[in-house]
């Protein structure tokens, strides 16, 4: 259904443009050049819908998706094109495919052959199907109806220079300000619905977008939780180093409990009787001594683990809710979803009864040459 809407939107994007550009030409009644804003947007238009549904392919270089290996195969179906192909090959300035199949499009434009050349293309689609994937434009009913609108062009003289256009560089753009200017100020309130439409779907475009970086920044940030999830819990074990300091406590107070009893058996000795003492009375200081620093890191270590258990929880609500605003975003995306289809529909009506309305409008202006030539012939 997204291909399907993608080749609807180029087919309209594509009416448009060639109707300016056709409007502009007869206006000017002179040879265009590649200056011409309107023949620029038509070769960008154009060059998004050779791209549509392009198959990507690996080289040693990297991956290569260029919509010139199609444009290649019109020298081998139709000998006419081995002009063009030539002249591309003898562009010393082109250095990428891309670039190469704009300049081929500009030559083919500049003979009038456009829409026979691509005709060719499609009548071949067996060939086709190696360069685009089946939901193309070029694959679908679709690539007929570009082709015949590309036929309208041959009414205009396009006197296009290659020499000198950074065509390899180029990033083409799609100017809607220049096509819905033109929709109101040629169609008035007929074609007002289209511009409201084209403004409602570009604004869900960009929401849509807008909530799917949101969606992915919120993923990124509970991915970053569990990672401090994960490292608290390997903090937390830490904590296990209060079960052996209270073991090494004990062990103290059993060689305590040794020195003890070693002093009530020399009590014979009043000479080994002070030795013990004093011995007995330094262990016992290291002993108090050790025996506070234990107990102040036990205190540090139960202070640290509650403080942990506090933050594993604050954490874990923080998940909770992270969670819930991605269901709720991915809710809205839905929605969103739901009303950029609507707008097509709201499009795909408001075309239709443009297309009606300029039936009457043909049909008004026969009845109106039947009524002229009836008054021609009453004035005789």
């Amino acid at each position: 259904y997204h291909a399907m809407e993608e080749r609807a939107n180029l087919v309209n994007m594509m009416k448009l443009s060639i109707k300016i550009l056709i409007q502009s030409a007869l206006s000017l009644g002179r040879t265009l050049d590649s200056d011409f804003p309107p023949l620029q947007q038509f070769f960008v238009v154009l060059e998004h819908c050779l791209k549509h549904g392009l198959k990507v392919k690996k080289t040693f270089i990297g991956q290569n998706k260029s919509f010139f290996g199609p444009l290649e195969l019109v020298e081998k179906l139709c000998p006419e094109a081995s002009d063009i192909a030539t002249s591309v090959k003898n562009l010393p300035e082109l250095k990428t495919a891309v670039g190469r199949g704009r300049a081929w499009l500009y030559l083919a434009l500049m003979q009038k052959k456009l829409a026979d050349y691509l005709k060719v293309l499609l009548d071949h689609k067996h060939l086709l199907s190696e360069f685009y994937e089946p939901d193309a434009l070029m694959m679908e009913e679709e690539g007929a109806v570009i082709v015949g609108l590309l036929v309208g062009l041959n009414v205009i003289d396009a006197n296009l220079c290659l020499k000198g256009e950074d065509l390899d560089s180029q990033v083409g753009v799609i100017d809607f300000s220049l096509y819905l200017k033109e929709t109101q100020d040629s169609d008035g309130k007929e074609d007002g619905g289209i511009t409201a439409v084209l403004d409602q779907k570009h604004y869900v475009e960009e929401l849509n977008r807008h909530l799917s970086c949101t969606v992915a920044d919120l993923q990124n940030k509970i991915d970053c939780l569990e990672k401090t999830n994960s490292k608290l819990q390997e903090e937390v074990s830490a904590t296990d180093r209060i079960g052996s300091l209270q073991e090494e406590q004990q062990q103290l107070k059993q060689q305590n409990e040794l020195i003890r009893e070693r002093s009530e058996k020399s009590v014979e000795s009043r000479q080994g009787l002070d030795e013990m003492y004093s011995d007995v009375w330094k262990q016992l200081k290291e002993e108090k001594k050790i025996r506070l620093e234990l107990e102040k890191e036990l205190e540090l270590q139960i202070g640290m683990k509650t403080e942990m258990e506090i933050a594993m929880k604050l954490l874990e609500k923080d998940t909770h809710e992270k969670q819930d605003t991605l269901v709720a975003l991915r809710q809205q995306l839905e929605e969103v979803k739901a009303i950029n289809l609507q707008m097509f529909h709201k499009s795909q009506n408001a075309e239709c009864s443009l297309q009606q309305k300029t039936e009457a409008i043909s049909s008004f202006e026969g009845k109106t040459n039947e009524m002229m030539s009836s008054m021609k012939q009453m004035e005789e």
